[in-house]
């Protein structure tokens, strides 16, 4: 058991177990019961009733953490040991209720006060994106309006999707309307596709969203982009929430609602470590489907997304420490 002074519990020591052998935790770390405190806790959401095309995203955060089994304690791109740094440890599933949108945002919302409340940051795996909602009402809990970088190929700020107005494709419209984002903050990375129509455009505009499209990335380059989401989210509380589908189905062919033209693994992953020196409060990553994987690409893809958000936080929370 660690106590707030001693050594962080990091992970199963693969040179003694293999990787393929024991708990699927995340990144084979402690479970939140088997230490004291956790500084990050990993934390999955089972839930995709939220979704507009192919389900399956409730298997996401499981295939997540089988994939993490290939992730090691020393991350060379951010010269970092995250696990070292700070306790991070994996807090199991939130039940959430599958035949009852309203009932699961509540549930979801109420569970991550709970870890909030133990002074734990969240690397949340989804589940589908309607869970970034009751999440973001959890951090303004915290911190106030927080600012908000989402990786996506969609903008997730249409109204409703028959009649419903909390779906996937619903959270950030419904947190801006809530007041709990910081408009001055707000950028959608990654987004491309057709859309119903330019006024999709015109309505995200006036919530305060910037857009830096993939094609963006791929002109500009992951440094500059980088560099302006640093701007414009300057000492703010940040939040990330990434869908997979951020990413050409060529990098992740396993999510619900694929659009052509993404950005590369590499690309998102050299965009979060130039994001690095930003006040990362939480995060989460959703729309994992493993059924329509192969050979585990995007899982593991988004391992070492998750992977690179855990070591920031974990680095910012050692730094505070001294």
């Amino acid at each position: 058991m660690t106590t707030a002074s001693s050594e962080p519990v990091g992970p199963v020591d693969s040179s003694r177990v293999p990787r393929y052998a024991g708990p699927a935790t995340f990144a084979r770390l402690p479970r939140l019961d088997e230490v004291s405190r956790a500084d990050v806790a990993v934390v999955g959401v089972p839930f995709d009733t939220g979704v507009s095309y192919r389900p399956g995203a409730r298997f996401g955060g499981n295939a997540i953490r089988e994939a993490s089994r290939l992730l090691r304690p020393y991350n060379p791109a951010q010269d970092a040991s995250p696990f070292a740094l700070a306790q991070v440890a994996d807090a199991g599933d939130i039940a959430a209720n599958p035949f009852n949108i309203n009932e699961a945002v509540e549930t979801i919302e109420a569970s991550a006060d709970a870890l909030l409340d133990t002074g734990a940051r969240l690397m949340t795996l989804g589940g589908d994106h309607t869970i970034a909602l009751p999440l973001l009402r959890s951090m303004a809990k915290k911190h106030g309006p927080v600012a908000l970088l989402h990786f996506d190929a969609h903008l997730d700020t249409w109204d409703t999707y028959f009649g419903a107005e909390y779906t996937h494709g619903t959270p950030f419209r419904r947190a801006v309307e809530e007041g709990i984002l910081d408009t001055s903050a707000l950028s959608h990375v990654g987004t491309r596709g057709p859309l119903y129509g330019k006024q999709d455009l015109d309505d995200d505009a006036k919530m305060g969203f910037g857009i830096v499209t993939s094609a963006d990335v791929m002109r500009r380059g992951v440094d500059e982009v980088a560099d302006q989401l640093r701007q414009r989210i300057g000492d703010r509380p940040l939040y990330i929430s990434i869908d997979i589908d951020v990413l050409d189905p060529a990098h992740a062919p396993g999510t619900g609602t694929p659009e052509a033209g993404g950005l590369t693994s590499r690309e998102l992953l050299e965009i979060l470590r130039g994001l690095a020196t930003c006040n990362l409060v939480s995060a989460d990553l959703v729309e994992v489907a493993p059924a329509y994987d192969h050979a585990e690409i995007t899982s593991v893809a988004a391992s070492h997304t998750a992977y690179e958000l855990t070591t920031i936080m974990s680095r910012q929370i050692a730094a505070a420490r001294g």
